[in-house]
């Protein structure tokens, strides 16, 4: 009996833990920057901007590539990367979200493990990777102090 009770102390530990820890990421996200805007500020106000540039194939392409995603969490993965798309979209000055701004967005908003399935898939789709091949080089686990100076020159 006492063995049970010491197994479900423990379990119960380990899950407030990690609840807290997805908990904490996420007001670490609210916390204001220097600008006065938080991360989830800047990501529901790039969505917004950008949410009538949106069309029918990429909403479809964007569900497609965030469907490996556990869909406990692939809702916030969907607000991060499709706010990153509108982010290079309103950066570029285009009128509607195509598929290579899809792409590029993805490529910018997911770390560098994410992007194995993203050229499968692309494979998959027939569309040629080769364009993209400075962004993959940029991912998160490249990235330098100015590689967002370098990411404007490409």
């Amino acid at each position: 009996m006492s063995f049970l009770v010491v197994f479900w102390g423990f379990f119960m530990i380990v899950f407030m833990g990690i609840g807290g820890y997805f908990m904490f990421r996420k007001f670490l996200k609210q916390i204001p920057k220097q600008d006065g805007k938080s991360i989830m500020d800047w990501e529901l106000y790039y969505i917004e901007q950008s949410k009538h540039m949106w069309k029918e194939n990429e909403k479809l392409l964007l569900d497609e590539l965030v469907s490996p995603v556990p869909e406990l969490f692939r809702d916030v993965a969907k607000q991060k990367i499709a706010s990153k798309i509108g982010k290079v979209a309103i950066d570029k000055g285009i009128n509607y979200i195509n598929q290579e701004t899809v792409i590029e967005g993805y490529i910018l908003a997911t770390p560098k493990r994410d992007h194995k399935f993203l050229r499968k898939k692309l494979k998959e789709k027939k569309i040629d990777v080769k364009p993209f091949e400075p962004l993959f080089k940029l991912s998160k686990e490249d990235y330098r102090s100015n590689w967002q100076a370098d990411y404007k020159q490409n």
